[in-house]
């Protein structure tokens, strides 16, 4: 079986990839640029040559895009004529499926395939390294800046979700599911500023603010305004305990529990001292 790949560039895609292939599973990686097939949300044209041949699909919806369904609907009607048997889509803990904007596409899959998993993770333990604004804010001005408050959120390493959709993808019997994903334990942001303190050898704050300021502040970083206020709506859930929970979704289908935040930051960010 060949699985195609939406996104094999990103946290979860790569880490994908990567598992499927060492594997011997085959796999497309679908991207704009150095990728086995080129594929562009903007261009329908690149849909029907991402699908053909393919079995299986992760499927990764356009980023920022506050209601993809009708940029992505007409992906799925490609794959479906393509014979697509089954298709894993990267949703969100913070998106039922059938809600609004995103949940919709989770609702709509049995529609276009015959097997289908919608993963729902919270929040990725990856928003505190490499390029993320959390990670060049705690590098660049000693503090991460939210509107969680004390809210706790128990961050999964992207590695777990790519186990995960591992076994979506590739096992007979799993299809039909919406697991939301988490890590083993919930974290304040004071309690993530400690650890990143101790890894960057320096010492990162956690500035609280209220959503209509982190909504300006994602404004002049220059998101969209509607996305900057969904992001901002999304810390301020946060802090209304929205996120402080875990689940035995990791552990029942990859058999062995999610990773500790600690651990995938140890990993990520040595410290060095200067």
């Amino acid at each position: 079986m060949t699985v195609l790949i939406i996104g094999a560039s990103g946290n979860t895609g790569g880490r994908l990839a990567r598992q499927l292939a060492e594997r011997g599973i085959p796999v497309r990686r679908a991207g704009r640029a150095a990728t086995d097939v080129r594929f562009d949300w903007t261009e329908t044209s690149t849909f029907e040559p991402a699908v053909r041949g393919v079995r299986a699909v992760y499927l990764v919806s356009p980023i920022g895009v506050l209601d993809p369904e009708p940029v992505v609907l007409p992906f799925l009607a490609a794959a479906q004529r393509a014979g697509v048997a089954r298709i894993v889509l990267l949703s969100s803990s913070a998106v039922p499926v059938g809600g609004p904007g995103p949940g919709r596409l989770g609702a709509l899959l049995p529609s276009y395939v015959p097997e289908w998993t919608v993963l729902r993770p919270t929040w990725f333990a990856s928003n505190f390294t490499g390029r993320h604004m959390h990670a060049r804010s705690a590098r660049e001005t000693g503090e991460i800046v939210s509107a969680t408050g004390a809210g706790r959120v128990p961050f999964i390493d992207p590695e777990d979700i790519a186990t995960v959709a591992r076994h979506a993808l590739t096992d007979a019997e799993a299809s039909g599911r919406a697991p939301v994903l988490t890590g083993p334990e919930p974290l304040s942001f004071d309690e993530v500023a400690a650890s990143l303190s101790v890894h960057l050898c320096r010492t990162v704050r956690h500035r609280q603010v209220d959503a209509a300021e982190l909504a300006r502040r994602h404004r002049t970083d220059g998101l969209p305004a509607e996305f900057a206020d969904l992001l901002a709506g999304m810390d301020a859930a946060i802090a209304a305990g929205a996120e402080d929970r875990t689940t035995t979704a990791v552990q029942d289908i990859t058999g062995r529990p999610p990773r500790h935040f600690a651990d995938f930051l140890a990993d990520s960010t040595p410290c060095v001292v200067h």
